[in-house]
């Protein structure tokens, strides 16, 4: 059984993101971005009570702009998927959870040391140049549901 419902333009979705957030971190650490994407579509709490569907996800925009750089700059997230990336979406879709990013709902490439907080929310790990942060203890409890 898969962790959230997807279709194959939900599978090109978190592919494009994947490459385009973390494609220098190598597939462990495209998958960790792949799988906040699916958390957030998991966590019905906090920033992220009224997505319904990856494309709500990835396209969520919070203080005026997208949630996600590579959205709002461009970059390779316009480009189309690749068969590698793919594969890596659909294994983050369906399964995929592993520290530092099991539980995180963000990330993010700091220019220095990850730091202890981020938005208020806990760090929970660093994978190469991102940090990732999970919710608070008892404020998002749907995060840690399969």
């Amino acid at each position: 059984m898969a962790r959230v419902k997807f279709t194959d333009k939900d599978v090109d979705l978190v592919a494009r993101m994947m490459r385009a957030e973390a494609e220098g971190e190598g597939k462990q650490g495209m998958l960790m971005v792949g799988n906040v994407v699916v958390n957030r579509l998991k966590a019905d709490c906090l920033d992220f009570e009224d997505l319904r569907s990856i494309r709500d996800v990835i396209f969520q925009v919070q203080g005026g702009n997208y949630s996600f750089e590579a959205v709002q700059k461009g970059n390779v997230f316009y480009n189309r998927a690749r068969s590698a990336e793919k594969r890596l979406a659909r294994q983050t879709l369906n399964y995929w959870r592993e520290h530092p990013s099991k539980f995180a709902l963000w990330y993010f490439n700091p220019y220095g040391e990850c730091p202890p907080s981020w938005y208020g929310q806990p760090f929970t790990g660093q994978y190469k140049q991102h940090c990732y942060y999970e919710p608070l203890a008892n404020t998002c409890e749907s995060v840690y549901g399969w």
